[in-house]
């Protein structure tokens, strides 16, 4: 099965899915977001790697910023961070380059590695849209955290890719359905940005819709 381009959904969900799918389907289907000083650390960080007009060359390497990608397998689109293009004989042509490369996805992330897979999924998605158009498999990609200026080196195995087919599946199936899930109210709920617009919903029944126009008419 291929998914049309209107049905794509954003590679960059995928973090928000894993961590709690009504957050994702807050900002996916009802397009609500709201900054707090975890997303704006992210995004600054981001803003230093996502500069499309700068591609280095490093020895045998090529490093791409903000390429633009896209799977119709999985029904994603998105911008990876950069894309570490190191020449390997095993690897695919380049337009406009000699020989060929192995591409390797790097993730930048503000903080430090989590004890779910939401990095990794997303990375992977990131890697899944580059095999799908270059024609190549990848075996591995990297996640670069800020607060600990390490690298953390993942491997795309095939329980891991598994794992993304069936979160897509389901982010799909919510996106069709524009069904935005009831969830557990949990202590990672004081760390979400979205609390604020979610918690009035879950705790007191009221609409998000019925919340934001109550809130603005104060």
């Amino acid at each position: 099965m291929e998914y049309a381009e209107d049905d794509f959904l954003w590679v960059s969900g995928i973090q928000h899915f894993v961590f709690c799918r009504r957050q994702w389907a807050l900002i996916q289907n009802e397009a609500q977001w709201q900054d707090n000083e975890l997303t704006l650390a992210g995004q600054a960080l981001h803003q230093k790697a996502d500069q499309p007009e700068l591609k280095e060359s490093r020895g045998n390497k090529l490093i791409v910023r903000a390429m633009p990608i896209h799977s119709r397998e999985l029904g994603l689109v998105g911008i990876c961070d950069v894309v570490e293009m190191i020449k390997d004989p095993a690897g695919t042509t380049l337009h406009g380059h000699v020989g060929k490369y192995r591409p390797v996805p790097v993730e930048y992330k503000h903080g430090q590695p989590k004890a779910d897979l939401s990095d990794k999924l997303q990375l992977l998605a990131e890697a899944w849209c580059l095999e799908e158009m270059l024609g190549i498999k990848i075996a591995s990609g990297e996640l670069y955290y800020l607060k600990t200026k390490r690298r953390e080196h993942v491997v795309f195995d095939e329980p891991l890719r598994d794992r993304l087919k069936e979160a897509c599946n389901e982010m799909h199936q919510l996106w069709q359905r524009r069904y935005v899930p009831r969830v557990k109210v949990n202590a990672r709920c004081n760390r979400c940005s979205l609390k604020d617009i979610c918690l009035p919903e879950m705790l007191k029944r009221e609409s998000v819709a019925t919340y934001l126009k109550r809130m603005l008419a104060e």
